[in-house]
């Protein structure tokens, strides 16, 4: 990524110099404060960072300025002029966007009709289709996304659907365009072309706020930051002004002095072992062994298939052979619950859909997958689930208000502290973790690998999914590559070292390797242990 590009550009004539300003804004949920009394302003044609830890009020004080939540003191000012609070219809008319990290698109509407919902243009015999799609297609191509204006939204990537929501956004005259975690779910080619819609963005005079909890991004895009902790504004700068280890700092209220903790020694003792699994889907079967205390990092681009592994070896999605064996016994194929009594345990990649229930407390969603072993002749024991489901919850140094308190009112980090948690109430002998640390801020991210750490010493067996290549090169006592479902390379802990790796890994990941050195890997996979 190129760090070293300005991002600075000067406004345009007549231009107000400040296009969005929160002046005071203090917000609380249930008496508990969100943010106190932050103020801070956007200037046209520039891009700024929002950083801080998961609940450190970031998501609230984008709502607030595009009038979604209501402020309980203090304004919002767009280019001089006081916002309604809690208002998004008077936002939008004063040309504030909001794009979420839970996209809006309309899916079984087209592409041009969500760019022209709300402002159809129309004729004396009904909608001009053809006109709105023409429109649409000269847009797309504007800002780089070749695609055709009558494709379904639904059929999209996030990437792109995210983008055409800026590309609405800014078609109905935003000034000013929010982006809560824009990069968080999309693939790394995504990124590059949602980089380059910023950046046009950025020069046609457009103020651009971003959340983000990686500082390459923050390096690469924006000319300001703006750093809160637990609701107060601490850090408001330019970026070149400011080391990394300062934003880190101002973040999470001390120094981060080792973001990955030293590898524990792992045993001898085979704890998984996965024999020719074919999962449904997949070009070929798949072959791994993880030993007790032994972190196995599976690498790979998006696509690769590590997920797909992972559910089919937990019995969540459909294989059609193979074996799989915890601890030398054979455990029951496309069974969720067999793999449960086997004692393993999945952490998946999203945690709000299918890793905790965000309507439920931390204490149901604590004792979800063990909720047999809570009950007798049909009894719930309460007692005894609470003190299962709070001990677990201390052992991963959860932050909450206690075990009655939602699910969906706790931080990303928080939530993913929870779905680790749930399987922490029983034995766990194979843990399995699918991008651990997805949409985690720094200070979450250093306690996580900690529990991962910490749970591997004490025999348990980790496979990890990762596409963030330090935790892979940190974390893991070996590591697989994957591409198209397939394993195609192992590396030792001495390779992970190699200077070289990570240019090695994307290379096996991509399929650039010449085909002997592919083939070699290959055949050193099955028996890599």
């Amino acid at each position: 990524m190129d760090y070293t590009e300005s991002a600075a550009v000067p406004t345009g004539m007549g231009e107000h110099p400040v296009a969005l300003e929160v002046r005071d804004v203090e917000k609380a949920f249930s008496g508990i404060p969100v943010l106190r009394g932050v103020s801070l302003s956007l200037r046209p044609g520039t891009i700024t960072a929002l950083a801080g830890e998961n609940g450190a009020g970031k998501s609230t004080l984008m709502k607030i300025a595009s009038g979604q939540y209501r402020a309980d003191a203090g304004t919002v000012l767009v280019r001089g002029d006081e916002l309604p609070t809690g208002d998004s219809a008077a936002a939008t008319r004063h040309g504030v966007a909001i794009v979420p990290q839970e996209l809006a698109s309309m899916l079984e509407m087209t592409v041009y009709e969500n760019i022209f919902i709300g402002r159809e243009l129309k004729g004396p015999t009904g909608l001009r289709r053809q006109a709105m799609a023409e429109e649409a297609a000269r847009d797309l191509e504007e800002f780089g996304v070749d695609i055709s204006p009558n494709r379904r939204m639904g059929t999209l990537p996030v990437g792109i659907r995210q983008i055409i929501e800026i590309i609405k956004a800014t078609r109905t005259g935003a000034r000013v365009v929010l982006l809560d975690e824009p990069t968080s779910a999309i693939a790394v080619r995504e990124v590059q072309r949602l980089v380059s819609v910023m950046r046009k963005l950025r020069d046609q005079g457009v103020a651009l706020l971003f959340t983000t909890h990686k500082m390459e991004e923050m390096r690469e895009l924006a000319d300001h930051v703006i750093v809160l902790r637990d609701g107060r504004l601490v850090l408001d700068t330019e970026m070149k002004a400011v080391k990394d280890d300062e934003i880190v700092t101002a973040m999470i209220g001390r120094e981060l002095e080792n973001l990955f903790p030293e590898l524990p020694e792992h045993g001898e003792n085979v704890i998984l072992e996965v024999r020719d699994l074919q999962v449904d889907g997949a070009e070929e079967p798949v072959s791994l062994t993880v030993r007790a205390g032994e972190v196995v990092g599976l690498a790979g681009l998006v696509g690769a298939g590590r997920t797909e592994l992972m559910e089919g070896i937990f019995g969540m999605r459909r294989t059609l052979d193979g074996e799989i064996l915890v601890r030398g016994k054979k455990v029951r194929r496309n069974r969720p619950d067999a793999s449960i009594a086997a004692n393993m345990a999945l952490v998946p990649e999203d945690r709000k859909g299918a890793g905790g229930v965000l309507s439920m407390d931390i204490l149901d969603n604590g004792s979800l997958p063990r909720l047999k072993s809570f009950t007798i002749a049909g009894w719930l024991r309460q007692g005894r689930r609470r003190e299962a489901v709070q001990q677990a919850t201390t052992a991963v140094r959860l932050k909450s208000r206690g075990l009655k308190q939602s699910m969906e009112t706790l931080s990303g980090g928080n939530q993913q502290k929870v779905v680790f948690a749930r399987w922490l109430v029983g034995d766990v002998d194979v843990l399995l973790l699918d991008e651990p640390t997805r949409g985690v801020d720094v200070g979450a991210r250093s306690e996580i690998y900690r529990i991962i750490l910490d749970l591997a010493s004490k025999g348990m067996a980790v496979v990890m999914a990762s596409s963030d290549m330090p935790e892979i090169l940190s974390l893991s006592h070996r590591a697989y590559v994957m591409r198209e479902g397939r394993l195609v390379g192992a590396l030792t802990r001495a390779e992970l070292g190699d200077p070289d790796v990570q240019d090695t890994i994307f290379r096996l990941a991509s399929g650039l390797v010449d085909t002997k050195h592919d083939e070699q890997l290959h055949h050193k996979k099955g028996r890599s242990a």
